[in-house]
């Protein structure tokens, strides 16, 4: 059997590559064989959030998969036919819920299948978007993409115990082109959920926010809810859409601070088309759909850069990245693979 080759410690050598790769070989139908992986991490190797991704997109996918193991370095995966299901997980603890539903929507929709998934772990942890951020901003994107997915939450999850909950429907999708050019709207809306901590302080720090949005021009929208958990815990989230853009920054409470450690002027001087976590997460669809994907973002981070190259050596669609005054430009050219049409 011919397998393509990853070195899973390109670049910034993390989770963004087992993710892209796998998915990507769902979708093409290619045998992949992942080395090297999270090389460059402190603890290398497979770790639970990612065996979760692994286990779940080999359900979908009838994939035959060698190497899956906590701390593995090296994995065969060997993708079938995709099909339509109904699934139940656990992460475990605070394994990352969010990181999983990046790789399974765009899987699922492209794939022009079903997919109803309840699973359990983190909502709201570190090194990964909140749940929020996949509900209003990556739902958002995807939808623009033609991505079609709803997302309900049961339950939220906070480091270290998790126990959050979710139902995720993904429904058969076909890709579209879209661009992101520069953000017009000055309006923007902050989330907060918090569990088991003071309202006075979440409410002070929320003000606080509002007070220096409002000073630099901005409409401000709130909405604050308490959502019990099992830990304690924060998150934050801010985001502003508009038909050009779509920009969002999130972070978790300190509770040592007692502050959310945000850098607000990044947030108000962001004029691009999307913030630079979400042009990580668009990569994958827009290699696959026929046509140019455009969109401009402040700088090319270490996790684009790698998934750019991933994704193009898998599917042979072309990139470009130029530099403009304020930021860069990406440009992705997508091919259609005729094992999803």
């Amino acid at each position: 059997m011919d397998f393509l080759k990853i070195n899973g410690g390109h670049g910034e050598g993390g989770g963004q590559i087992i993710r892209s790769a796998i998915a990507l070989a769902c979708i093409t139908k290619q045998s992949i064989h992942l080395e090297n992986i999270r090389k460059n991490r402190k603890v290398s190797g497979l770790r639970p959030q990612h065996l979760t991704s692994i286990r779940i997109l080999q359900k979908i996918s009838n994939a035959k998969v060698i190497g899956a193991g906590i701390g593995s370095t090296e994995l065969k995966f060997i993708p079938g036919d995709i099909d339509s299901l109904e699934l139940s997980e656990d992460v475990g603890t605070a394994g990352s819920i969010s990181l999983i539903l990046q790789v399974l929507i765009p899987v699922v929709a492209i794939a022009q299948k079903k997919l109803s998934l309840t699973i359990k772990g983190g909502t709201d942890v570190l090194w990964s978007p909140c749940i929020d951020y996949t509900q209003y901003v990556l739902k958002e994107a995807f939808s623009r993409m033609g991505i079609k997915f709803s997302l309900e939450l049961i339950k939220r999850g906070y480091y270290p115990k998790g126990g959050g909950e979710i139902k995720l429907q993904v429904f058969p999708s076909k890709l579209k082109l879209t661009s992101f050019a520069k953000r017009k709207t000055n309006n923007v809306k902050i989330i907060c959920t918090f569990s088991k901590i003071a309202i006075e302080i979440i409410e002070r720090e929320i003000q606080q926010m509002k007070n220096k949005f409002t000073n630099e021009g901005f409409k401000v929208e709130v909405e604050i809810t308490n959502q019990e958990a099992m830990d304690s815990g924060a998150s934050l989230l801010i985001y502003s859409i508009d038909e050009n853009s779509i920009i969002g920054v999130d972070c978790l409470f300190d509770k040592k601070t007692q502050r959310f450690d945000l850098n607000f002027e990044k947030f108000i001087k962001k004029t691009q088309g999307i913030d630079t976590n979400l042009a990580d997460m668009l990569v994958v669809p827009a290699s696959l759909c026929p046509g140019r994907t455009t969109f401009l973002v402040k700088e090319i981070t270490k996790h684009l850069e790698t998934n750019l190259f991933v994704t193009s050596k898998i599917t042979g669609c072309k990139y470009g990245i130029g530099k403009l005054d304020n930021g860069f430009e990406v440009i992705i050219e997508g091919v259609s693979n005729s094992s999803i049409k």
